[in-house]
């Protein structure tokens, strides 16, 4: 990903040289994962729909997950919504509770600034199987598709985005407050959309393939 940002701002550089120059100035990163999705076993657990499906198009497939964002003193929960086929952070909340509302919340910004799925899937999370999130999916037509249990490669685009928020923002700053945390995932998630290439997109951005790809359909607007 290094390797990718400096070709696109005009630098000579191969991958086994941005490894050499990592090396030299200590950059790495540590990721840890405590376990934010618990079952409710009173909820309807729904199948997992994705099983050899070709996703290839913006709003086909969306994601949902929520992770754990350490700061200072103490810790918040970051939940976001992904195009799968682009990768494209949809929307995205904090909370200092795993309550459901802020995911909820989330989901209509979601469906406002850019329509709706086709499939929406998550874990088997108390959060997602409780009535009022599964109700909001299915006022829409949505087909419900949960991972799992324990198969965290179900929802990987989405484990992946972790992976990048942590090594690359998270881990890199001791946030003070909530605020300051807001803050700095607004920055980075602006960043990634907007100017992050990404390997399996061909080194271009996420809204560079899903925009292009919808300004592209016949009956765009």
């Amino acid at each position: 990903m290094l390797m990718s940002m400096l070709r696109r701002e005009g630098h000579k550089i191969g991958r086994r040289h941005t490894s050499t120059l990592m090396k030299k100035m200590g950059i790495n990163a540590l990721y840890c994962k405590p376990n934010t999705s618990k079952r409710h076993p009173a909820h309807k657990v729904y199948p997992y729909l994705l099983r050899n499906i070709k996703i290839e198009r913006p709003n086909h497939v969306w994601a949902a997950d929520i992770t754990y964002i350490p700061m200072k003193r103490g810790f918040v929960y970051l939940f976001v919504v992904m195009d799968w086929a682009t990768r494209k952070v949809l929307s995205w909340r904090l909370s200092n509770t795993l309550s459901t509302d802020f995911c909820i919340d989330a989901v209509r910004e979601a469906f406002g600034l850019h329509g709706t799925p086709e499939i929406f899937n998550t874990d088997q999370g108390s959060q997602f199987t409780s009535v009022e999130f599964t109700d909001l999916l299915k006022e829409k037509g949505i087909a419900i598709s949960m991972d799992g249990r324990g198969c965290w490669r179900d929802n990987v685009f989405v484990e992946r985005l972790w992976r990048s928020i942590k090594y690359e923002e998270v881990y890199l700053h001791a946030y003070e407050s909530v605020s300051e945390a807001r803050r700095g995932l607004e920055r980075y998630l602006t960043f990634y959309n907007h100017h992050r290439p990404h390997s399996k997109l061909d080194r271009s951005t996420p809204d560079e393939i899903y925009f292009g790809y919808r300004e592209s359909m016949p009956d765009a607007a």
